[in-house]
């Protein structure tokens, strides 16, 4: 029995930090929209227990693999004798802000739960998640949200589901970094999902991520020029919305030979989840 399951991109649509836990944890607020592009995970059942991965990622030891982690987590909580062979196809950027890791992670979860025939619910599988990340449970749950604490308490929105042009400049930035840096801002006043709607809301991290990579600040004035341009996370990854495909894909092709990219529909349900139905 083999599964094949889309492990999609989000973009923050707006990311605010109001503050920070003793333990050192910032608090967040943000906004969580999926897209219809992503990497691509494939899963063969195993009768042997083993889990092996058909391929590595460079640069990412067997003990930081988000694919394995998840699906070495899951295989613990459950008790299966099961194995799994694992391939990813990767088309995120590592340390662009898209949730590459977090997203494969999820679709780990899912794809093993029905590979395994384990049953879990939605909400078993994401509290396992949220100890691989922060994220993760957005990308178990699968539907828009805005996030509080540190990402895990999630409301479901109903956004807009526009075409964004997705620019990808050649920096991988460092969430530790980026949190981590006395410039950052961390008192933001708190808003409301009401206020978000209506038009308010920006990325804390923006500035920082400017300042300290060149490269993102160039691409983000040259965007802001042509669309209404925004990072997403910590980066490197800049988006802005377009009422078609075709008008983004005029700009990615004006962008041709400074930065690659890729435009991609907006999604309030994540392709994952579809794919399970």
């Amino acid at each position: 029995m083999t599964l094949e399951l889309p492990a999609p991109a989000k973009l923050n649509r707006m990311l605010h930090i109001v503050g920070r836990r003793e333990d050192g944890y910032h608090l967040l607020q943000t906004v969580f929209q999926f897209l219809d592009f992503g990497d691509t995970l494939r899963l063969g059942l195993r009768q042997d227990g083993r889990l092996l991965r058909a391929d590595r990622l460079p640069g990412v030891a067997p003990g930081q693999d988000l694919v394995l982690r998840a699906a070495r987590a899951l295989q613990r909580a459950s008790g299966v004798a099961l194995g799994a062979d694992l391939a990813l196809e990767k088309r995120l950027p590592m340390g662009g802000g898209l949730g590459g890791g977090s997203s494969d992670a999820a679709t780990t979860l899912h794809g093993l739960n029905r590979l395994w025939e384990l049953g879990w619910g939605e909400d078993r599988l994401a509290a396992l998640g949220l100890t691989l990340g922060a994220d993760v449970p957005v990308f178990v749950r699968g539907r828009a949200a805005w996030a509080e604490g540190v990402g895990e308490r999630l409301t479901p929105v109903e956004l807009p589901e526009p075409w964004f042009l997705v620019l990808i400049p050649q920096a991988q930035v460092s969430t530790a970094e980026i949190f981590s840096a006395p410039e950052l801002t961390r008192d933001s006043s708190p808003i409301t999902i009401r206020a978000f709607l209506a038009g308010s809301g920006g990325n804390d991290c923006e500035a920082v991520v400017r300042a300290r990579f060149p490269v993102v600040d160039q691409a983000m004035r040259w965007l802001a020029e042509r669309a209404e341009a925004r990072m997403t996370g910590t980066g490197a990854a800049l988006f802005a919305p377009f009422d078609s495909a075709a008008a983004a894909g005029s700009v990615l092709q004006q962008a041709a030979g400074r930065w690659s990219g890729f435009v991609a529909r907006g999604c309030n349900q994540s392709p994952l989840i579809r794919a399970l139905i």
